[in-house]
């Protein structure tokens, strides 16, 4: 069993910058990649970013250039540096863990969730 708690969201301007921080606890052995999702009302959710263990990183088209994900494993915490955000970025961000490799999933674990909000 994984708990996975997020912090960092709030209100952004368009343009500004977030950084978003989860927590992981539990079986270490169930902590192998790791991912950020988010979900905007009425749309699907969409996993944004991903990382092995040994920080390997995948992107979604949407964010590449502008999100950069990472992780630190003696503290199981994974984090999302969130630069140059539109509008169109606002929605609950979600991270996830997995007991698997891959940086694209599947993911077994995920939190609550902190919402993102950016003006325009």
């Amino acid at each position: 069993q994984v708990q996975l708690v997020e912090s960092g969201g709030g209100l952004v301007q368009a343009g500004g910058s977030l950084t978003l921080s989860c927590a992981a606890s539990g079986s270490s052995f169930s902590i192998n990649a790791m991912g950020w999702y988010r979900q905007a009302p009425g749309k699907q959710r969409e996993l944004v970013a991903g990382i092995t263990r040994g920080g390997i990183t995948n992107y979604a088209d949407s964010v590449k250039g502008r999100f950069t994900i990472s992780r630190d494993n003696a503290k199981n915490m994974v984090f999302l540096q969130m630069n140059s955000l539109k509008p169109e970025d606002t929605a609950v961000y979600s991270c996830a863990s997995s007991p698997y490799g891959s940086n694209r999933g599947p993911f077994a674990s995920w939190g609550q969730g902190t919402q993102v909000t950016v003006s325009s």
